[in-house]
């Protein structure tokens, strides 16, 4: 169920950038997580939040920033736009 709601804002977020004409988009997992809600808690969702970011990468797309697991609220991905 957290893996629709991840991918529903992140989508909803490319939507919003390419509408507006931008080039690309920086998404960062922590700010991602904190607007779904749930995040900062001892019940958070993070490693859902960051599996959809990543699963939405394509080749054009790159890692500006991550956590040393991987998974983490400082995990930021530049997602190259129109897609």
């Amino acid at each position: 169920m957290k893996t629709v709601i991840f991918k529903a804002e992140l989508q909803k977020r490319l939507k919003v950038a390419e509408a507006q004409g931008a080039a690309s988009i920086d998404i960062n997992s922590g700010e991602m997580h904190r607007t779904v809600g749930g995040y900062p808690s001892t019940r958070h969702h993070m490693p859902v939040c960051c599996s959809v970011m990543y699963a939405e990468m394509r080749a054009s797309d790159r890692t500006i920033s991550q956590p040393p697991k991987g998974k983490g609220a400082s995990l930021t991905i530049r997602y190259t736009l129109p897609r």
